[in-house]
């Protein structure tokens, strides 16, 4: 058994389908777009490199409206380096995004998606630091 694919909510298509492709690098696969039988597009289907799995976007504003600010999703990066390396191409992109966030075991940068869905890198490397250091209070952690 594995996980088929990750079903995200949104309010408009396009503009998640751009800012994915962007931020993820991710590619529409546009022979699996679901239409309606009227021929009304109601998701799109993402090639994200390196997240295993495809990335479905289903329009769903009243969804994706109520878990605006929930960290649906949580991808690993080797370390630090790999973080600051993110943190580079998101501003590059003038892409919204948390500063590095002491978690409970590694570093965690949160970057909000256009729907305000929060889409986490968190390390695989443990940061090391003391239990004393992690930001528990932290705006960009959720509850």
């Amino acid at each position: 058994m594995g996980i088929h694919h990750i079903k995200l909510p949104v309010t408009d298509l396009e503009r998640s389908a751009r800012w994915y492709g962007n931020v993820l690098g991710a590619r529409r696969l546009t022979e699996l777009d679901h239409r309606r039988p009227d021929g009304s597009l109601f998701a799109v289907i993402l090639d994200a490199p390196g997240l295993g799995t495809r990335l479905e976007l289903r329009r769903d504003p009243t969804t994706a409206t109520a878990l605006q600010g929930y960290d649906f999703l949580t991808l690993a990066v080797d370390d630090r380096a790999a973080l600051d390396d993110w943190i580079t191409h998101l501003d590059t992109l003038g892409i919204l995004h948390s500063p590095p966030v002491v978690a409970l075991v590694g570093w965690l940068l949160v970057i909000p998606d256009p729907d305000g869905l929060r889409l986490r890198l968190y390390t695989n490397t443990p940061h090391g630091l003391d239990a004393a250091r992690i930001e528990y209070d932290s705006p960009w952690l959720g509850t």
